[in-house]
């Protein structure tokens, strides 16, 4: 049969898990009120079920303690009911033959002769008093008994609604009598009484003792009733009852539940204490490897594991240990091998500037006398100017990366305003937009931006991105914008170019790497140019990420901290903008009165159009995981918290999954 309680292993499940119940209760009328008390409640179960999955030992102990436990029960259960059935089989055993006897004496005591005054009065019925001798009868038989039984007589049909018509001393025999204030009526049981009135023959059953007011407050007690009809000395039926309690055995069987119980729980704590102190032995050379591998992993490679003894331990522990010192072994070749990398890069960056400098004056003397050469030697003349100059950046760029892998950059921070940098960087960049036919917007900058920054390395930070989008832009609009909320300003660069592919923001970081390797460089870059920017953004304690989507344009996001070394815990712009497809589609799809960015035409024109708005000076948008960036900086940010980003769950969810790859690049340092 079904029962209609609901089962309380899938609630357990959903609170447990907290997904369900909580979508649950997102669609139900008191859903805010529902998931706060699911946070209540699950609130104080978290540190023991961190506990639980953190520590092996407890879970195999107890684990221990419950199968000992069950395996007690059950062996109790077991022992209990061999026990109670042996003490009842042998009861009954007893108490039948006790009855037989009983049985016996009485039907032959009915059968003898009855004498008055010494004259035989049997012919005399009349005379016989029925009465009295059942009396006697009763207190004979309890007499043997010694409070091992009780006797009572019913009449016939006493209480069963069957009575027979009362014969020659039925009155008489009909009351109830028995011995010990016991109340036969309520002792023996109506069906027992039945049975006895129906047929021939003993009969047995079990049932409460209950005693009169004679016997003071004495409490029922369990008994093993046997009854049978007899008759009487005139020949009239009536019922006898032997009442065998079952105290002697109720204490046997409680002495057994309680050296049961107490040998069981003895077990079991004894059970716990093996298994705590054998998985002790385990455990903790397990701990201390854990323990020691995260000194290792933190870069103390000296650490080993102590070793006593020739078992399985000692032998994991010996492999631990040349685990580890093979492991340092490479790491400091590795080591080494990188330092002379480092040293060989530096050392041949600074050797070439000398014989670079001979061939640069030797290249302007030809490039200024280029107006006498063949046209052919001229721009052979051209070629060489050019190249010479990609040459020094190249270098330049190369001592650069090697200082930032040496560890040995450093930060002159001051406070500045990011507005007069980014003027610099767009007069700068103006010849080259406009050969691009591009238009360099900026917006955000009515207000003062100031954070502590290193002037210098801001603006090779953001010459670097206004340079790509113009040279990515495809003749369209660049768009430059700043912003400062909470703890940090930020500058974002947008263009409406070719875009990123899914997977190219990771890589666009790394050194030497080139969206399209067929396409021209109008500036000849060396393709080191953003592994710089994204060391100068660590260096600062900085992000430096990237979105784009394919054929829709990128964007660059340089988040600072206003004050140094201030930890980030967001941005004041979105790294996807707002005039992305999918930010176009979800507006679409709130209707023309929903919120949105205005959208852009399916045929771009020249001039792409510019975003409706600018970022407010407010709430700060939290990442979805702004913590390493890519490169070898030292400079590493904590994750937010955890009530931090669910504070702002979509936020986050559009700043860490942009286009897959927005937050990867520069703020996960894959």
């Amino acid at each position: 049969m079904q029962s209609g309680k609901p089962r309380g292993g899938s609630r357990w499940g959903a609170l447990r898990g907290g997904r369900a119940l909580r979508h649950v209760a997102d669609g139900a009328p008191g859903g805010p009120v529902l998931r706060l008390c699911v946070r209540l409640v699950r609130r104080p179960l978290l540190p023991a079920v961190r506990l639980w999955r953190r520590n092996i030992q407890l879970r195999v102990v107890a684990a221990t303690l419950l199968i000992s436990l069950a395996v007690v029960l059950a062996l109790g259960f077991v022992v209990i009911a061999q026990v109670s059935k042996g003490l009842l089989d042998a009861k009954e055993e007893a108490a039948q033959s006790q009855a037989a006897g009983g049985f016996a004496v009485a039907q032959e005591k009915a059968n003898t002769p009855y004498t008055v005054d010494g004259v035989d009065a049997s012919d005399n019925k009349v005379g016989r008093d029925a009465s009295t001798w059942m009396n006697s009868l009763v207190k004979q038989l309890a007499s043997g008994g010694q409070s091992a039984f009780e006797v009572a007589a019913l009449g016939a049909g006493t209480g069963t609604g069957e009575e027979q018509p009362p014969g020659r001393g039925a009155l008489g025999v009909r009351g109830a009598r028995a011995s010990g204030n016991v109340d036969p009526t309520a002792s023996v049981p109506l069906e027992l009484r039945r049975a006895v009135n129906h047929a021939t023959g003993a009969f047995k059953t079990f049932s409460l003792v209950r005693y009169t007011a004679g016997a003071g407050d004495k409490a029922p007690e369990p008994a093993l009733v046997v009854g049978k009809r007899l008759t009487d000395i005139n020949g009239d039926p009536y019922d006898l009852y032997y009442l065998f309690p079952l105290t002697q055995e109720e204490e046997s069987l409680n002495l057994v539940k309680v050296t049961i119980a107490t040998a069981g729980l003895f077990v079991v704590v004894l059970l716990g204490g093996i298994a705590w102190l054998v998985v002790r032995q385990v455990v903790t050379p397990v701990r201390m490897a854990a323990g020691i591998a995260e000194r290792l992993s933190a870069g103390r490679l000296q650490e080993r594991m102590k070793v006593t003894g020739e078992d399985d331990i000692a032998r994991l522990g010996e492999a631990f240990n040349k685990m580890a010192q093979n492991l340092q072994n490479k790491i400091q070749q590795l080591e080494d091998l990188s330092r002379l990398q480092r040293r060989f890069v530096s050392d041949v960056s600074h050797e070439l500037r000398t014989p670079l400098t001979t061939v640069r004056m030797a290249a302007d003397v030809i490039h200024d006398a280029r107006a006498d050469f063949d046209p052919i030697t001229a721009r052979s003349a051209e070629l060489l100017a050019g190249q010479l100059d990609r040459f020094e950046s190249l270098l330049a760029d190369l001592l650069e990366i090697s200082r930032f892998d040496a560890g040995a950059a450093a930060l002159e921070a001051e406070p500045i305003d990011l507005r007069d940098v980014v003027h610099r960087v767009i007069d700068a960049a103006e010849p080259l937009a406009e050969h691009k036919n591009t238009r360099i917007r900026v917006l955000g900058d009515t207000q003062p931006v100031i954070a502590e920054a290193d002037a210098r390395r801001v603006e090779r930070v953001l010459r670097n991105l206004v340079v790509n989008a113009v040279e990515h832009g495809e003749g369209r609009d660049v768009v430059v914008r700043l912003a400062s909320a909470g703890g940090a300003v930020a500058v974002a660069v947008r263009d409406y170019g070719v875009g990123l592919k899914p997977g190219e923001a990771t890589r666009v970081f790394n050194r030497f790497w080139r969206a399209d390797p067929a396409r021209a460089r109008t500036t000849g870059g060396t393709g080191l140019g953003l592994s710089i920017a994204v060391e100068d953004a660590r260096l600062h304690g900085g992000w430096l990420q990237a979105w784009g989507e394919p054929g829709g344009g990128s964007q660059f996001r340089l988040t600072l901290p206003r004050t140094a070394d201030e930890p980030l815990r967001g941005s004041p712009i979105p790294l996807e903008p707002e005039d992305s497809r999918a930010n176009r589609a979800r507006a679409a799809a709130e209707g023309p009165t929903g919120p949105g960015p205005s959208r852009e035409p399916a045929a771009r024109p020249a001039r792409s159009p510019i975003p409706p708005r600018s970022p407010v000076a407010g709430a700060m948008p939290v990442p979805a995981d702004p913590t390493a960036l890519p490169g070898n900086g030292a400079r590493v940010v904590t994750r937010p918290t955890e009530q931090a980003a669910g504070g702002a769950a979509g936020t986050a969810d559009r700043e860490g999954g942009a286009g897959g790859a927005g937050g990867t690049g520069g703020s996960h340092g894959r």
